[in-house]
């Protein structure tokens, strides 16, 4: 302990307040690393008249002076001022004093950092706060490195930077000074400063001295897991394990095999990458063994401090003379000359407790608690502008939140969100993206705000369902939209009774395509309209069976091809009308056969024409012509006509008995007669020549 004649003092200052507007009569002042200070200050004023307002979120320092000299400074804001008793001459007041980084805890909110490094997320928050005195401490790889997406989520801006810094093994610190405090953000204990003096040690100083000593010094080790191992998941690399693990070292105080034995094991990792996985990991296992090896003593040292390294020196255990890290150090003093009633007789004291590793381990904080959503979101599809379908390679879609207060509802608003279908397999499936504007619902893995997936979609009013219901709450329809043109694509199912229907409507083309057997049934009448063209093409064979009638209409021409045999088989009547011309032609034989009597009728002339002959053989052949009958060959011809009969050649021979009957008597002798001879029957007149 020190007292007043020992040259201690303590003082506080108020921005807005004179430097002798308090007399400090105790604080108690807690800092620890990843931990803002916090200072819980009792003060006294000859003044009865100081309010809140002038006091509070403003800054304040409390000093710490030896011989005339300020030794230490703990500088932050105001928090909580209240005005306590009045006595005879002065009037007592408390205040708390925290960092500017306390603010923080003041702002809940929600929103979205994309492709953002750690240091611009904490920039962000700390600039928005109006706090600028902060620095980092740190590899690179924080400030290169971008975080595809990252949400705080009904979460205060303090919690979010302190757990963002835990999760990625990232402590942080105050350094003093008279008229400011500075947050350091740091990644490693070996980066940290050290005290400017030997913390030498002495138990049997007794009563008190004016000598600053560690007065208690007490060490101790616990048992703590020994080996963490941590694993996550990715569907760019479904089949690989982002299994990840690290093993502590100083185990000797833990029984064999307790790598094994006290392994925390957790599932999701939160990490996407091995590099990220293995930082993660050795994170959490470090902060898990904060504690197993701790140092707590007592001191009167005022350089001592969160975050500071020293020496201790003087111990009787040598292996205690070494360098420790602090990692908590409770400050408390009383000044009692402060009073001037009653107690002005206490000494001025200083004292404090500290928390100490050895100086080469690591020290991280354990992360906090992430919060969870409990339960779906909603969600509006977004993208560009002039744009309908915005979507990746895996189908994924960005989505504006409602809570969102940053969000464009553009292609920013959110990262590349996953779709949850019907059915998935590798390259068969059931896909359907969601369109800009489209209402989804947004489920959570884990309950993990930066894990979202989209697990459905809903109607609301500005996207009306396909049918007006519950005028057709019968009617259960997939039904889509023309991406950037008019017009749907339609497949609708009607169950209403009696009305049964299945409705399929292609806004442009249709294909089918079958790799085996197609069977069609259809119970009553089947109606088919082409609006243009027709065309059928069977690999092997095609059967046709119509029950009773069939008629075709063809508005033009048909023309109808038979590579090999047409066979046409007709059971009853078969009648061919020709409007026009017919002409039919067969590059070899043609052979009719009727089985009955053969009927042609030609209103016109039949002309019958062989390259070689014609052969009629029946039984009884009559040639009939209603005026005349003419039989020609080039020898001459057969006239016969309503005058008789005329043979016309240049000679008339009959062979074989000839049998004449006429009722002209003188001329059948000589018709017998010439024609048994072989003569001609009628010899010209040798005056007209016939």
């Amino acid at each position: 302990m020190f007292y007043l004649d020992s040259g201690l003092r303590f003082h506080f200052k108020a921005e807005a307040e004179a430097d002798d507007s308090f007399n400090l009569l105790s604080f108690d002042f807690d800092e620890q690393l990843s931990s803002p200070f916090k200072g819980e200050l009792i003060l006294l004023s000859r003044r009865d008249d100081i309010t809140a307002e002038q006091i509070v979120d403003k800054n304040g320092v409390l000093s710490i002076w030896q011989d005339g000299v300020r030794v230490r400074s703990f500088h932050g804001i105001v928090s909580r001022f209240a005005k306590e008793d009045s006595g005879h001459k002065q009037t007592q007041y408390k205040l708390t004093m925290e960092p500017a980084m306390a603010r923080l805890r003041l702002r809940q909110n929600s929103r979205i950092f994309q492709e953002k490094s750690l240091k611009q997320i904490f920039s962000t928050l700390l600039d928005e706060m109006g706090i600028s005195d902060y620095a980092f401490s740190w590899d690179a790889r924080y400030e290169s490195e971008k975080r595809e997406y990252c949400v705080q989520y009904r979460e205060s801006d303090f919690d979010f930077i302190t757990r963002l810094a835990a999760e990625a093994g990232v402590f942080w610190y105050f350094e003093f000074s008279d008229d400011k405090h500075t947050l350091i953000f740091c990644d490693a204990t070996s980066k940290l400063p050290a005290a400017k003096q030997l913390f030498p040690y002495n138990a049997l100083s007794g009563g008190d001295s004016e000598v600053p000593f560690v007065r208690s010094f007490s060490y101790a080790k616990q048992l703590a897991s020994a080996k963490t191992e941590l694993k996550d998941y990715s569907f760019k690399k479904p089949a690989y394990s982002f299994l990840q693990d690290d093993i502590a070292n100083q185990l000797d105080f833990q029984q064999a095999g307790s790598e094994v034995l006290y392994e925390h094991y957790d599932y999701p990792g939160r990490y996407k990458d091995d590099a990220q996985g293995e930082l993660f990991t050795r994170a959490r296992l470090q902060a898990l063994r904060n504690e197993t090896q701790m140092a707590s003593a007592m001191s009167d040292i005022v350089d001592a401090g969160a975050g500071i390294k020293f020496n201790l020196g003087e111990h009787p255990d040598a292996a205690f003379n070494r360098d420790w890290l602090l990692v908590g150090v409770k400050h408390s003093g009383i000044q009692g000359a402060a009073a001037e009633e009653g107690n002005s007789s206490t000494p001025t004291q200083y004292q404090n407790q500290l928390l100490a590793i050895e100086g080469h381990l690591s020290w991280l904080p354990l992360p906090a608690t992430k919060p969870l959503v409990t339960g779906p979101h909603m969600a509006i599809v977004v993208g560009p502008d002039n744009e309908e379908i915005f979507c990746d390679e895996f189908g994924r879609v960005k989505v504006q939140f409602p809570w969102d207060r940053y969000g464009r509802a553009d292609e920013h608003s959110s990262c590349w969100v996953r779709v949850s279908q019907g059915w998935a397999g590798g390259q068969y499936g059931f896909m359907a993206v969601p369109r800009i504007g489209h209402e989804v619902i947004v489920s959570f893995l884990e309950g993990d705000p930066d894990q979202p997936i989209i697990t459905g979609r809903t109607y609301h009013a500005a996207n009306p369902v396909p049918y007006v219901l519950p005028t057709n709450k019968t009617k259960t329809v997939l039904k889509t939209q023309t991406h950037k043109g008019p017009g749907f694509n339609e497949l609708s199912f009607e169950d209403a009774a009696e009305n049964q229907l299945i409705y399929l409507h292609a806004q442009k083309d249709h294909k089918l395509e079958i790799n085996h057997d197609q069977h069609y049934q259809v119970g009553n009448d089947r109606e088919k309209h082409i609006g243009r063209d027709q065309r059928l093409n069977v690999g092997q064979d095609e059967f046709l069976e119509i029950g009773r009638d069939q008629q075709a209409l063809i508005g033009q021409d048909q023309k109808l091809e038979v590579t090999r045999d047409r066979q046409t088989l007709i059971k009853r009547h078969y009648r061919l009308e020709v409007m026009d011309r017919r002409h039919e032609y067969s590059r070899a034989n043609h052979d009719l056969e009727v089985g009955g009597h053969y009927t042609q009728k030609v209103e016109g002339k039949v002309l019958l024409e062989a390259g070689e002959s014609v052969l009629v053989h029946t039984k009884s052949l009559t040639l009939n012509g209603s005026e005349k009958v003419t039989i020609q060959g080039p020898g001459g011809k057969i006239l016969i006509d309503s005058g008789g009969i005329t043979l016309e050649a240049p000679n008339i021979k009959l062979k074989g008995p000839v049998a004449v009957t006429t009722g002209a008597k003188p001329q059948l002798a000589t018709l017998k007669s010439a024609a048994e001879e072989g003569n001609p029957i009628v010899d010209l007149c040798p005056d007209c020549g016939e």
